[in-house]
């Protein structure tokens, strides 16, 4: 019995550590993609998870499935297919911290899942389904996430969705919002940014981006992340605000899937469905998830940077 099962990209970061004079930089390998941080912060914090993807027979892909393995991730869902390579991500950053990326993907292995190829019991057995948008972005892996949206849905499981807007890897801005809108109307609990709701709707203000998402799209619980602004979240009943801990940031890559992960982890501890949750609970649950996403930026990368409970708890 798993927790949570998440399907999509599993891929390696090269993150800037430097440049040189003529401006080439220098980089480090870090495992990343989004569903991979999201169910390692998930595993960090107490759940058991399981992940449905596609890798390269080659190194890097050997590398990012022990990297799983070693988290405490079910890995027997991950496919290896020698006739692609695992996808990287080349990431560089501003002296704040934030990223810029660049993707070897055309394709990558985890474009390439297919349906047929996803283990289904990993689903059935799961008590959460997890998906993001860059799973969408082409074939057939496409298909295979809408399949499996639909699937885990006829079984009953609770629906997470983390549109994680990627443009670079969209042929046109009007297709990522439809597939972020599509996922949208899937899902039961939503973290999304405010800068993901502004480019959907031009709305600034997270109180009135989560209120479309509830009324609108039928999401029971919204998160609204603001960056170093903290979070707002609320369902039908209940809504919080949260400020984040100061931190001095050295890399954000994968704050936004620890924040997701560790939230859900969370709101597993309380038992209870995300359409009954009163304001404390969705405070206790946007806190310990914003801390401990605040924390993961003052180390690089995104699985290794995910901080172990007692740190989290004690900076609460």
């Amino acid at each position: 019995m798993y927790d949570v099962t998440a399907i999509g990209e599993l891929l390696i970061d090269f993150a800037t550590l430097g440049t040189d004079e003529a401006g080439y930089p220098t980089m480090k390998a870090n495992p990343g993609g989004a569903p991979g941080n999201f169910l390692a912060a998930l595993n960090a914090y107490g759940a058991k998870t399981a992940f449905l993807g596609k890798v390269g027979d080659d190194t890097f892909g050997r590398l990012l499935i022990k990297t799983l393995e070693n988290a405490g991730i079910e890995t027997k869902g991950i496919v290896v297919d020698p006739a692609v390579f695992t996808t990287l991500a080349f990431v560089t950053f501003s002296p704040e911290g934030d990223r810029s990326f660049s993707f070897a993907r055309k394709p990558g292995a985890d474009t390439c899942l297919t349906f047929e190829e996803l283990d289904l019991s990993l689903i059935d057995t799961a008590r959460i389904f997890h998906f993001g948008t860059l799973s969408l972005t082409d074939e057939p892996a496409g298909t295979a996430t809408k399949k499996a949206v639909a699937y885990a849905k006829e079984k009953g499981k609770l629906i997470t969705f983390d549109p994680n807007l990627r443009l670079p890897l969209w042929k046109s801005e009007e297709a990522a919002k439809e597939a972020i809108l599509w996922g949208l109307s899937q899902a039961d609990v939503v973290k999304i940014s405010d800068e993901e709701v502004e480019f959907l709707w031009g709305i600034t203000e997270p109180e009135k981006g989560a209120e479309k998402l509830l009324e609108e799209y039928g999401v029971k619980l919204a998160m609204v992340t603001l960056g170093p602004d903290g979070v707002y979240a609320a369902n039908k009943k209940a809504s919080a605000r949260v400020s984040c801990p100061k931190v001095k940031p050295v890399d954000t890559t994968g704050a936004g899937d620890i924040f997701g992960g560790s939230a859900v982890s969370r709101l597993l501890a309380v038992q209870k469905a995300p359409q009954d949750l009163d304001a404390e609970e969705i405070r206790g649950i946007i806190s310990f998830a914003s801390t401990a996403a605040s924390l993961s930026t003052e180390r690089p990368g995104g699985i290794p940077s995910i901080l172990p409970m007692d740190e989290v708890l004690a900076r609460l």
